[in-house]
């Protein structure tokens, strides 16, 4: 990069430039830190207002399960509070996403998820309760189900729009970047904007992960490790946003992560990976077939699944234990008004030093799910590592 900056005009001062360019990258991480806090904030506060809802006279008693697994589960729609009027109406601040279910008996059907009002109605003989959409039917002026009709719920929830808004968000990033590298900017001058934040990204993937662990290759699987990091990066950092959906922290989207390495890393292996599956030179025969091979074959599987579920239990405990301080607030309230205030600053505190914690969580386990995979992949090609060095 040295060499790049020494094509600047002798009035140019590089070290300067390099500085100006580091500091606004720290600035905009600072500014992205202020964010999240701010947002945090936003969500105690949305939360608190949601669980005390629950707590007024009259009310239902608080169940904490019920509060947590409602924000980490998928919903049809974006739900950021819910207050409770002077009549006892409750108004919920949601985004209602689109309804789209089809069964053989009664074909396709589409409408908003505000058509059920919050699972109070029906609407087309289909009702929603708890985020399963069930299809009912009238007997003797009385609403029951109607087991005769299968339906396949195909709908857009909160998870799927806001996978696709992180894949829109990575795609724009991306050719935008690569626009200005086109341009020459990067190469024959300094990097700006987000072009000056991602490079480090890129080249510490490319020089810390892909190069130690796939060797001479390393430029084979640079673009799939890449999309991969920053897919699972950005869909990190949106969960941290309230009344966003924790996508990663989705045991369905982590499956499709790792059965697309899986199968990367099975079109990757060769004669020597199976062999040494299948075949062990000085093993007894009895211990090669009924202890190794097994073992051997199961390990596999085992690679990726424990991509799977490494992502989804990190991205989902944190979610949980935040959410677990927040109503520890309403269930000593619930005890005493005394307890409950004076366990709200220890609370927030311990909820703010984890949702900090969180951020950092975020670029790890986008990581460490990269690094992984790029080591079953190395090792899917025996020799590839040693290969690459020599």
């Amino acid at each position: 990069m040295g060499n790049r900056f020494l094509r600047f005009s002798d009035n140019f001062n590089p070290l300067r430039a390099i500085f100006a360019q580091n500091f606004k990258a720290y600035m905009r991480v600072h500014r992205l830190n202020s964010l999240l806090v701010a947002t945090l904030g936003l969500f105690l506060a949305l939360v608190s207002t949601t669980v005390k809802a629950n707590e007024e006279p009259g009310s239902e008693r608080l169940d904490p399960a019920k509060v947590i697994m409602e924000h980490i589960q998928d919903s049809h729609e974006f739900h950021f509070f819910t207050l409770k009027k002077a009549h006892g109406e409750e108004f919920h601040a949601t985004i209602p996403l689109p309804i789209i279910l089809w069964s053989k008996e009664r074909g396709l059907v589409a409408f908003s998820s505000s058509k059920f009002h919050h699972g109070h109605d029906a609407h087309e003989g289909y009702r929603m309760e708890h985020d399963k959409i069930h299809a009912v039917k009238m007997e003797n002026g009385v609403e029951v189900l109607d087991e005769s009709v299968h339906v396949y719920d195909i709908s857009l929830t909160k998870n799927v729009v806001q996978m696709f808004l992180s894949l829109i968000i990575l795609v724009v990033l991306m050719i935008s970047v690569a626009n200005k590298y086109k341009k020459g900017q990067g190469i024959t001058s300094a990097p700006k904007g987000w072009q000056n934040a991602i490079e480090p990204v890129i080249t510490f993937v490319r020089d810390e992960v892909a190069k130690p662990n796939l060797g001479k290759k390393y430029l084979k699987y640079l673009p799939y490790l890449l999309t991969v990091f920053f897919f699972i990066l950005i869909n990190n950092i949106f969960g941290l946003i309230p009344g966003s959906a924790n996508v990663t922290g989705n045991i369905a989207f982590t499956v499709v992560l790792g059965v697309i390495s899986f199968f990367v890393i099975l079109f990757s292996t060769n004669k020597h990976f199976w062999g040494h599956i299948f075949w062990f030179p000085g093993v007894p025969t009895p211990v090669r077939i009924f202890i190794m091979l097994p073992v051997e074959l199961l390990g596999v599987f085992t690679k990726p699944f424990a991509l799977i579920v490494r992502l989804f239990a990190n991205m989902v405990a944190g979610h949980i234990i935040i959410l677990s301080f927040i109503t520890l607030i309403f269930i000593f309230g619930s005890m005493s008004a005394v307890a409950g205030w004076g366990f709200s600053p220890l609370s927030i505190a311990f909820a703010v030093f984890i949702y900090m914690i969180e951020i950092m969580v975020a670029f790890i386990q986008a990581f460490i799910f990269t690094n992984l995979t790029a080591v079953f992949i190395g090792q899917a090609f025996e020799g590839g590592h040693e290969e690459g060095h020599h």
